[in-house]
């Protein structure tokens, strides 16, 4: 975490990333405040700028940054960013590298990136997080590490200098399964957490009270703890991810249902209000801006609601 004590940089705590949007900004500042040097490269220069800011070296291309470290860690937005990135480091003729992909993707632009990876003789690890952006700046990340477990073990410290735990689970690609598992119970549980909200703000019930109760109670979760307290103030400005940047990730786990035939009406259910919230304007805000959308659909102004009998 970002409260580690600073190591002294040697070439083994050298690690670079590529993709320095909200989370993996967090990764590479968490890193350089642990000690270890990194290497960054995104291609907006307001990412660029936090980052140096945090101590970051700033490279010129994401090749620079593989040339440079070792561990090159991926935070990409889209699929074919990953694949732009994996021909690049491929092509240029690097000692073997190992790579660690942290994006939310389908299996399928997974493994067509591994397999260009790794014929140029590198390694590639399937590594999701488990985390907002929030969480991310706190270090306070699970990551679902799945490849070759020799590579997942050697890095352990890494993960541990901007994240709270890893869990080697197994064979590439079970990385990305258990995240879709994960952020499918984030989907449901944000817009719950969003109608719980609503019905008693609308039933009269002031939004602080509803939520100190519903986190002392049964029916608390953690995106309850992280989303609610924004819901509380009808502020959706503070992004720890927006909601254009999520419904990549909702095509992605609804995609991976369908394909192994499973049904998901919960989750199915909650895609309407987060294609609502874009429609509506929200895409830019937090995915906590689905409260917004059922407060219209409830009729319901802040303000205007009686007190409850």
């Amino acid at each position: 975490m970002a409260s580690a004590k600073r190591k002294k940089h040697t070439k083994k705590h050298t690690v670079g990333v590529i993709g320095m949007g909200i989370m993996g900004g967090s990764f590479a500042r968490n890193l350089a405040a642990a000690g270890w040097r990194v290497i960054g490269y995104d291609p907006s220069a307001t990412a660029r700028r936090a980052a140096a800011r945090a101590g970051v070296e700033i490279a010129k291309s994401a090749v620079d940054v593989a040339r440079a470290a070792p561990v090159i860690l991926t935070s990409l937005p889209k699929p074919q960013a990953l694949a732009e990135t994996a021909r690049l480091i491929a092509r240029a003729n690097l000692p073997k590298r190992t790579i660690v992909e942290m994006s939310t993707f389908a299996l399928d632009d997974k493994e067509a990136a591994r397999k260009v990876i790794e014929k140029a003789g590198h390694t590639m690890l399937d590594t999701p997080v488990s985390g907002t952006g929030a969480q991310a700046k706190a270090g306070d990340l699970v990551f679902y590490a799945s490849g070759d477990s020799a590579a997942i073990r050697k890095l352990k410290p890494m993960f541990e200098a901007f994240g709270r735990r890893v869990f080697d689970v197994g064979a590439f690609g079970n990385g990305s399964r258990m995240k879709y598992v994960a952020n499918l119970l984030v989907a449901i549980n944000n817009v719950a957490s969003a109608e719980a909200m609503v019905l008693g703000m609308k039933s009269g019930l002031p939004p602080q009270l509803i939520f100190d109760l519903i986190t002392a109670g049964a029916g608390n979760s953690r995106v309850f703890e992280l989303r609610a307290p924004m819901m509380v103030k009808g502020r959706y400005d503070d992004v720890t991810m927006k909601i254009d940047v999520w419904q990549k990730d909702m095509d992605v786990i609804g995609g991976f249902a369908r394909k192994i035939k499973v049904k998901t009406p919960l989750f199915t259910a909650t895609e309407a209000v987060y294609k609502k919230a874009i429609r509506n304007g929200h895409g830019a805000e937090d995915t906590a801006a689905v409260c917004a959308v059922l407060e219209q659909m409830a009729g319901y102004r802040r303000g205007q609601a009686k007190s409850a009998r």
